[in-house]
């Protein structure tokens, strides 16, 4: 039905994010066509018009990276990694913490013991540089 999301919003971009990643996972490093990123999509599929629109806003945003070339179709990347991203989210989410000490707490208190040991790893190379 026109009109109607089928998918929540935020959800779109995401999926269009992680299509791009995909991408360059692949070594795909000039990026997919809006088409390619469309023909990613299982059915039901948007339209190309909401992909171009989304892979807009998502560049406005500073997440996508649109590539012109002279004599080739418009590519898009993403500009962060999944982890780069992923580590975006967590700081952000630490920056809103009321108390920072209590959210740092909380969150390593909730991680496994394989996590726990990157963690530890990470502070000690940060320690050592």
């Amino acid at each position: 039905m026109a009109g109607q999301r089928s998918r929540p919003r935020g959800q779109l971009e995401q999926a269009v994010l992680e299509t791009l990643r995909a991408a360059a996972d692949r070594g795909i490093v000039d990026g997919c066509t809006a088409r390619q990123v469309l023909d990613a999509f299982p059915e039901p599929r948007p339209a190309l018009t909401t992909v171009l629109t989304v892979l807009d806003r998502l560049g406005r945003k500073g997440q996508v990276e649109r590539q012109e070339h002279d004599d080739a179709p418009l590519t898009f990347r993403a500009v962060h990694s999944r982890e780069q991203q992923t580590a975006s989210l967590m700081s952000s989410a630490l920056a809103a913490a009321s108390d920072r000490e209590a959210a740092l707490l909380q969150f390593t208190g909730s991680l496994a013991s394989d996590d726990l040991d990157v963690l530890r790893r990470a502070l000690d190379a940060r320690v050592q540089s």
